[in-house]
């Protein structure tokens, strides 16, 4: 993908971001249990104080402490690991626009999580900086 207008195009579903202990271990409902696992979106990340879990709301116990009603938008095609600023560019302008905003980020793309209410204003936010034509 060159440095040009960033498409985007929206992730299916509703989103979960949960808070786990560091020290438990990945639970069943977040990989997905038997031989395919999860399937859809899930990010896991363990840092020395915690463990998060981003996943399909429906998939996430009750009694698990969880931000519920995340809607996720992601980077259209491969980013090259050479460009730079582009999660600034997307969160600059969410954050103008006053839209909270969950950044993750994988091998190939970037990944942008705004609450479901505020899809529409992210869109309108957005189109400055990304092409938003299939949003």
């Amino acid at each position: 993908m060159s440095e040009g207008r960033l498409g985007l195009e929206w992730m299916p579903g509703t989103f979960a971001v949960c808070r786990l202990r560091a020290d438990e271990a990945v639970p069943g409902w977040a990989v997905g249990d038997g031989p395919r696992g999860a399937s859809g979106f899930v990010s896991i990340t363990r840092t020395d104080r915690e463990l998060s879990i981003v996943v399909g709301e429906d998939r996430v116990p009750t009694d698990v402490r969880a931000d519920r009603g995340w809607a996720a938008l992601r980077v259209s095609g491969t980013l090259d690991f050479e460009l730079v600023g582009i999660l600034s560019r997307l969160t600059g302008a969410l954050a103008d626009a006053g839209v909270s905003v969950f950044a993750v980020s994988t091998y190939d793309t970037d990944i942008l999580l705004v609450k479901a209410k505020d899809a529409g204003r992210a869109v309108e936010a957005l189109r400055s900086v990304a092409d938003c034509s299939s949003l």
